[in-house]
């Protein structure tokens, strides 16, 4: 009689794709935003408007597409990433077409659908596209090339509402600013993963507690950052610099793992902020309307817009007025872009601004969670980066409307009118579809060696 000395291993266990589950939530996504969009005609007009059903299949159609991309070229993906970027990109087409409806003679709604729609075909490219993240480290000097190219592109063109960030040919415009924020995340993320090691070494010592890494190693990257910083300040662009700022300083902790970077970010951008916020006078001005934004109606000029933002948000309440029954359309220009996020707190309250921003910050969570799972230190920095540049965003923009911090003149991520800022975060969005991929998907498991043949056991 023979007995084994071994017993046998039990199966691995591989995670669930959960490719049904992106797609349950893309159902919901859509049905959300058509319910909201007719919820507007029904109170502006109503009646369900005779294109609902138009919209809900067009906007289906697009989240098919890029479901079935990332059905077969990224089926490890996190299942929440896609269905909360159709969510809010619906969202934002139907708060802009409520707005369009104060404003027939400047209708944005179907042009910002065609930049979504060019946004999810990049998106779907990207998946398709880019095997392998770790490509894109190889390229992070063009991309450093191209950002510092498009970000002095606007010194040539005549200054929009006081800043110099478009670029118009014709009917044709573009904000440059929103493309280089995603190639300096590689540039940034390639460049610290290559001389993490230097840049955690010891150096000379400033502010007491904080030691500088070599220049060598920090020389490039500190650099490129202060060149774009320069354009941007001369372009008067002070929220795109604020959050190529806050992007290096996250990223540079990340990479060397030292608190004290934090702190001197934050001295390093208290500074630039009091000099810029008190020599700039465009930036003067709205630094006084975020210490007294009531200051017009005191001295009888009326209304600002910051003002009118935070009437708006008053009166939405905890739940809201309702979609299409506000007046933030009030607040001016700007109210399609900079303030649409006025719209939502005064028609969806308290309680609606709660689930966008939970939207975000479920955004925001999920890139962070792939940064941990990725084993290259390129990957779980440029998750990071990315995933900070929506954070960033909706914190300045945010706390800008609400009068938090001085406005800074930004487009909320997929909610607000822009074609740039549309395409440039469904871009991120699929960068971070591909990073997930790689930090969920199952590691193959290393060929053993083949054991030696058990010796029958004999009992006597």
């Amino acid at each position: 009689m023979t007995a084994p000395t071994a017993e046998a291993s039990p199966p691995e266990q591989r995670p669930a794709r959960r490719r049904g589950v992106e797609l349950s939530l893309l159902v919901c996504a859509v049905l959300v935003s058509v319910f909201g969009y007719a919820c507007v005609g029904l109170a502006r007009q109503g009646a369900v408007p005779p294109d609902a059903a138009r919209y809900g299949a067009g906007l289906g159609a697009l989240a098919l597409v890029a479901h079935l991309a990332v059905r077969f070229r990224a089926p490890w993906a996190d299942p929440l990433l896609l269905p909360i970027a159709v969510l809010l990109n619906g969202l934002g087409l139907v708060l802009i077409h409520r707005l369009d409806l104060e404003t027939p003679g400047d209708v944005a709604a179907p042009t910002q659908l065609v930049w979504s729609a060019l946004g999810v075909a990049l998106c779907v490219a990207t998946v398709i596209a880019l095997g392998d993240h770790r490509v894109l480290r190889r390229h992070a000097r063009a991309c450093v090339v191209a950002a510092l190219l498009l970000l002095c592109a606007p010194v040539l063109f005549p200054p929009v509402n006081g800043a110099r960030i478009w670029i118009r040919i014709g009917e044709l415009s573009l904000q440059p600013g929103e493309f280089a924020k995603v190639l300096l995340a590689v540039f940034f993320a390639a460049h610290l993963a290559a001389h993490r090691e230097a840049l955690t070494a010891a150096g000379r010592r400033a502010l007491g507690a904080v030691r500088l890494p070599a220049g060598r190693a920090a020389g490039p990257v500190v650099g490129v950052w202060l060149l774009s910083m320069l354009v941007l300040v001369l372009e008067r662009d002070l929220g795109t610099s604020l959050l190529f700022f806050g992007l290096f300083v996250v990223l540079l902790y990340v990479a060397t793992g030292r608190v004290g970077w934090i702190a001197v970010g934050l001295l390093l951008a208290a500074a630039g902020a009091y000099a810029v916020g008190t020599l700039e006078p465009h930036v003067h001005g709205r630094v006084e309307d975020w210490l007294d934004p009531y200051a017009g109606i005191e001295a009888g000029r009326g209304t600002g817009q910051l003002a009118q933002s935070l009437f708006a948000f008053g009166t939405g309440g905890v739940l809201g007025t309702g979609l299409g029954l506000g007046h933030s359309v009030l607040i001016g220009f700007a109210a399609k872009s900079d303030f649409i996020l006025a719209t939502a707190g005064e028609e969806l309250g308290l309680a609606g601004l709660t689930a966008l921003l939970l939207l975000y910050a479920l955004l925001v969570g999920r890139g962070f969670q792939a940064a941990t799972r990725l084993d290259d230190a390129f990957g779980t920095l440029l998750a990071v980066g990315l995933s900070s540049i929506v954070a960033l965003q909706v914190f300045v923009i945010a706390g800008g409307v609400t009068g938090l911090i001085p406005l800074t003149g930004m487009a909320m991520p997929f909610l607000a009118q822009g074609g740039s800022s549309v395409v440039t975060n469904w871009v991120i969005v699929a960068l971070l579809i591909r990073l997930s991929h790689a930090a969920r998907a199952p590691r193959p498991v290393p060929a053993e060696p083949a054991a030696a043949p058990d010796r029958p056991v004999v009992l006597r």
